[in-house]
């Protein structure tokens, strides 16, 4: 368990990150997102002490890191593993041998060293590349022993940043899946520092926006998704080109704001009170389950004025609509 109380850190007279707190509980994985340069990887440091606050305080399975020193705070730092964007892989040194690297460094006895890698690059897939160099695997087995590495002196805590930055979709699915089979059968708290929603979306249980060293907005990814006035679930479920129509009438934008939305509710829609006579068409839409919850939004266009009740049709089964304001009119028309 992960918790930041009110941390602050500053370079000289710049403050890149201002009054953050933040928890991740046992089992869960929290991702943290926002643009470049917004502070997230200057976080991770200074969850990991790679870093030391300028203020707050970071404490980690109950214990603060901010009343540590030397030999106490290398020792609590144990219960931390980190995940690099690019494992930093040494290249003389096999596969088996750069997992093996921290527990070396532990003075473990040879036997225990080689039934802990085995076990790791078991669970991480590589059994059959142990004897490879860096030079020989692709991207993806690269950052696979990375994690085993972060993995091999049993952390109950995982910091990843940007682990799947550069790979493609797949490799990225498949390590994104790793890391999620990995937090269930260790049972990890997680953090990952990240600027890909479909990673969020994948494998997040709760997100926070960073931005200019400050959290914007925070909670569960169900919470966030199903609000509607929220800018950071535009971001996690971004707008789908309209298709253009001439006389398009006006604009409305329905999307998801209940866990009880009906699944038939585009096509009941000729039910609703007052329809006749009037034509709606789906000038986008995108519809998914996470969390086996279906989210999504999509893009109306009523041939004339709206039907009396349609609104009323449609907030009543869960969706939140919100009429175009006259340039984004212009814009689909």
């Amino acid at each position: 368990m992960i918790e930041i109380e009110n941390l602050t850190k500053r370079f000289g007279d710049r403050t890149v990150l201002d009054d953050i707190s933040l928890s991740v509980g046992t089992g869960e994985i929290l991702a943290v997102v926002g643009p470049s340069g917004a502070g997230k990887s200057t976080l991770s440091r200074c969850v990991s002490f790679l870093e030391r606050p300028s203020s707050g305080t970071v404490r980690v399975d109950g214990k603060d890191f901010t009343r540590l020193e030397g030999a106490e705070l290398i020792a609590a730092r144990r219960s931390v593993g980190v995940i690099f964007q690019s494992a930093p892989l040494l290249r003389r040194r096999t596969v088996a041998q750069n997992v093996a690297l921290p527990l070396e460094y532990l003075n473990a006895t040879d036997a225990s060293v080689d039934k802990r890698v085995t076990e790791l690059l078991d669970r991480v897939g590589l059994s059959d590349r142990r004897d490879f160099f860096p030079a020989q695997l692709s991207g993806g087995q690269k950052q696979r022993v990375g994690i085993a590495r972060a993995l091999a002196l049993g952390p109950s805590n995982v910091l990843s940043d940007e682990a799947t930055a550069g790979l493609d979709p797949t490799t990225t699915k498949s390590i994104l899946a790793l890391l999620s089979h990995l937090r269930d059968e260790y049972g990890l708290s997680l953090i990952l520092i990240t600027h890909e929603m479909e990673v969020v979306r994948e494998i997040a249980d709760s997100v926070a926006r960073l931005d200019d060293g400050r959290i914007i907005e925070n909670g569960s990814v169900e919470d966030i998704i199903l609000d509607p006035t929220s800018a950071l679930a535009h971001e996690l479920l971004p707008d789908r080109p309209n298709v253009p129509v001439s006389d398009a009438g006006e604009i409305w934008e329905v999307s998801y704001a209940s866990r009880q939305v009906p699944l038939d509710w585009l096509t009941s829609i000729q039910n609703a009170p007052g329809i006749a006579g009037a034509q709606v068409s789906v000038l986008s839409a995108s519809v998914e389950a996470i969390r086996g919850i279906a989210v999504g939004r999509a893009v109306l266009a009523i041939s004339s004025s709206a039907p009396t009740g349609f609104k009323d049709y449609l907030t009543d089964r869960g969706l939140h609509v919100r009429v175009a304001d006259a340039a984004q009119q212009e814009v689909a028309a």
